[in-house]
């Protein structure tokens, strides 16, 4: 007992719930629902225990967890002969085209070319057992190769001496693979939705032109050249030293001519011989090998006989043979320190590359593409990469293509393609030697040539969003003039900033309503050729009364509809509001703002007098003007209801209700002494719901007779058992039932509530009654279920069921207002409407 009343104590005079109160109410909106539909429902609001306990994870769930970590297990029991094959032929394919790709790429990273085969070995070995793309290509890229490239030149700048570039490599790679691990088996994918696409695409553009800027030198020749400056002073300083180019540039020169030849021969031709079209798409693909091979052995055919140190151009020179760097990565807590600086640009990359890639494929191969899991397979891959020697890895785009064009059927596909790794690392590390380092230079300008963004597709940007297009460019510039890592943290930086800026100030609608119907065209076929004859053409309008109905469009400011369309209000006083995005915290301000000055400068006071004497008022409280000052004002209607569109609206937070809590004491003291119900549409969210039930919203007041006798109930519900019987019954003092607008039907009773709504009730019975004869309509009994609790009358199940209700109840009011002047002259005298 005692515990009892410390607990009453405390929700009484500490939280100030008045639990008893709020049952009051609840009985007796539950009444009235019965009495009118048969119906008690109410909804049962959600608990903080019911969120934890729909995060206990169960056992299934756990099941489902440990078998989605493994989606080869649920194909590789239906693999066949079929899928061998193709699978055989699409990874030998690939493999013969990441060969010279990966070892130019590890120029990049500034590692032995070796490397780049270790790299994209460990992915090709692992992605199969994880990820869930058939056509990726998981192996080194130029620009995280760049970006090793970048954070190894700073090591050495810090710390001069103290780490060789492969243990740096492997460090970074290290950590990535940990965090990418993390994030697998977190699930949390989704938060690669916060990157947006201008702020990456701008960073690869910005990567392309700055790493065909590190390769034009080699290409060219030409030594002394410091590449680890901003793009455009290397640029500066290579055309400055164009004089000295060497063999090389021949070279160079000439295998970017070669390579952009071939791939414009070939995409002729697949247009003009379609049949052949795969044939040429191969020829295309394998354009990168034949480059190699053919310099290669220019370059044997002139050094063949050269002593070493003589050449007549820069060649790779020796490559060890096998997994001769397969060891454990060096295990250093500092250089973890100084490298984990540089993880976050990094991984950013890596995610996005890999997932815009795996997920372009699935859209266009009709597989669904998991994020997370495609972040795992990263991470496997990333983590025992530096274990064999590799350093970071992401999906290739031009390698993936390649292989979805070599018809590819499986994951699988990347097992065939470390076989041709491992022959080139234990085969042909000889035939390696004499690969001119120009023709690799040439090889990754071609390559990252496709990844600059085309004029056209800047175009589109332009067109979709001009703001994000100026990010884009700020990107650009930035990387090009100081570094990739400032660009990525700009570009997110400004996206981050343009949508919080568009969440605060983006302005909501005031809406009017207009009736529309739809015209259908009704064509007949010819009689002879089955084609319509435009002289057969009827236009047939469905212009009945069921066939129309009230839209909702936009009164104010431009809007896309035709401005011959009338909109006009759906009813004085009643005012409806759509947010144009989420509310909350950020924007709320803004737009109770808005609100406020459109009711006020649509409206006018119930009474001109308010009761507050001047000198009680605050300084920015302006008296009501007399009425002989505002005699147009008195053309405008007083304030009825306000009707909010949640339908974009899903969570709400505090300071959003408490605005809501704050406007609706404002209007009620500018329409008092009635006050303005509050009707929302499309609340789905049940914290939503919850939150705004709490604040008082959702429900008339029960304690307010007045506001009682301008409600009318009325609730949407599903029928069940429907008949098609409507009987007359003559009005002989029992239940009365009056259908509304086929949504829902309504009954009186006087003794719900003897002492609030007695005469409210009485009263419109008897207005009925009169009305009507004494003879009232309803449909033959039937069972109807409420579809929202009855309990929260005011929460709708669309926007046209909100403004009806706040139609409704409006004229309800106007109709007691009418009856009570009437009875009462004297109250226009004191202002009142």
């Amino acid at each position: 007992m005692a515990a009892r009343r410390i607990g009453d104590y405390v929700q009484t005079n500490i939280l100030h719930v008045d639990y008893a109160a709020q049952e009051q109410e609840k009985r007796v909106l539950q009444k009235i629902a019965h009495d009118t539909i048969d119906d008690i429902f109410s909804e049962e609001d959600p608990t903080v225990t019911e969120w934890f306990r729909d995060l206990v994870p169960t056992a299934s769930g756990v099941a489902d967890y440990f078998h989605d970590l493994f989606p080869s297990a649920s194909w590789i029991r239906r693999y066949n002969l079929h899928w061998l094959l193709g699978d055989t032929i699409a990874g030998v394919t690939v493999g013969l085209v990441v060969v010279p790709q990966a070892m130019a790429y590890a120029s990049l990273a500034r590692l032995n070319p070796a490397y780049g085969l270790y790299t994209t070995f460990t992915g090709a070995c692992l992605y199969w057992i994880f990820g869930t793309s058939k056509d990726i290509v998981i192996g080194a890229t130029a620009v995280g190769s760049l970006l090793i490239g970048q954070v190894v030149s700073k090591i050495e700048e810090e710390r001069p001496g103290a780490y060789e570039a492969q243990e740096v490599a492997h460090a970074i790679c290290f950590l990535c693979g940990l965090v990418l691990l993390l994030f697998g088996f977190l699930r949390l994918g989704w938060l690669i939705e916060f990157i947006p696409y201008p702020p990456i695409n701008a960073f690869v553009t910005a990567a392309s032109i700055t790493i065909i800027s590190t390769q034009l030198p080699t290409c060219l020749g030409i030594k002394g050249i410091n590449t680890r400056e901003a793009p455009y002073q290397v640029y500066i300083n290579t055309f400055k030293e164009l004089p000295n180019a060497q063999l090389d540039a021949a070279i160079g020169i000439s295998s970017i001519v070669l390579l952009f030849s071939i791939q414009s021969f070939c995409s002729k031709m697949e247009v003009c011989q379609v049949k052949r079209k795969r044939m040429w798409c191969m020829i295309s693909s394998l354009r990168l090998t034949f480059t190699v091979l053919l310099y290669t052995f220019i370059s044997w055919l002139v050094h063949r006989t050269t002593a070493e140190g003589h050449e007549k151009f820069r060649i790779v020179g020796h490559i060890e043979k096998g997994f001769s760097h397969a060891s454990i990565p060096v295990m250093n807590t500092e250089l973890f320190g100084l490298v984990a600086k540089e993880l976050p640009a990094l991984i950013i990359i890596l995610i996005v590359e890999h997932i815009a890639i795996a997920k372009n494929f699935g859209r266009q191969y009709g597989y669904t593409v998991i994020p997370s899991q495609e972040i795992l397979a990263q991470g496997f891959a990333n983590l025992l990469s530096p274990f064999v020697g590799g350093y970071v890895c992401t999906g290739s785009f031009g390698a993936s293509a390649v292989l979805t064009k070599a018809g590819v059927k499986t994951p699988l596909a990347g097992l065939f393609s470390a076989l041709v790794l491992v022959l080139a690392l234990y085969a042909l590390t000889a035939v390696f030697y004499f690969i001119p380092n120009a023709a690799l230079a040439g090889l990754i300008i071609h390559a990252t040539w496709n990844l600059v963004t085309p004029p056209y597709k800047l175009y589109k940007f332009w067109q979709y969003s001009p703001f994000e297009f100026v990010i884009w460019v700020i990107g650009v510039v930035l990387a090009v003039f100081t570094d990739l890592e400032t660009s990525i943290y700009v570009g997110i930086g400004l996206s981050f900033a343009l949508l919080l800026i568009r969440m605060a100030r983006t302005q909501g609608t005031s809406q009017g309503q207009t009736r529309v119907t739809r015209i259908v065209q009704h064509s007949k076929p010819s009689s002879t050729t089955g084609e319509q004859a435009p002289s057969q053409l009827s236009i047939s309008p469905l212009s009945t009364k069921k066939s129309t109905r009230n839209v909702f469009l936009s009164m104010h400011g431009k809007n896309p509809h035709n401005p011959s369309v009338k909109v006009e209000p759906a009813h004085a006083g009643v005012f409806i509001y759509r947010f144009a995005e989420s509310f909350n915290y950020i924007n709320q301000a803004h737009h109770v703002d808005y609100l406020l000055s459109h009711i006020y400068a649509h409206t006018r006071r119930t009474v001109d007098d308010d009761g507050v004497p001047l000198k009680d008022r605050l300084w920015s409280d302006a008296p009501p003007p007399a009425r002989k000052l505002s005699e147009d004002a008195t053309q405008q209607p007083v304030l009825r209801a306000v009707v909010l569109d949640f339908s974009t609206v899903n969570v709400i937070d505090v300071t959003s209700v408490q605005g809501l809590i704050d406007m609706r004491v404002t209007l009620d003291r500018y329409s008092a002494p009635h006050a303005v119900e509050w009707h929302f549409a499309g609340v789905r969210n049940r914290w939503t719901r919850r939150a705004l039930a709490t604040a008082g919203f959702g429900r008339p007041s029960v304690r307010d007779a007045a506001a009682l006798a301008g409600w009318v109930p009325a609730y949407a519900v599903s029928v069940s058992l429907p008949s098609n019987e409507v009987e007359g019954k003559r009005a002989g003092g029992g239940k009365r039932m009056r259908v509304l607008d086929g949504e829902a039907s309504e009954k009186n009773s006087a003794e719900l509530h003897p002492d609030i709504l007695a005469k409210a009730f009485r009263q419109r019975i008897a207005a009925d009654d009169e009305e009507r004869g004494g003879v009232v309509f309803a449909e033959k009994r039937r069972r109807v279920e409420a579809v929202y609790g009855v309990d929260r009358p005011f929460f709708h199940v669309d926007l046209t069921d909100a403004v009806e209700a706040a139609v409704r109840d409006a004229q309800r009011c106007e109709e007691l207002e009418a009856a009570r002047r009437t009875e009462d002259p004297d109250s226009a005298s004191h202002g009142e409407v």
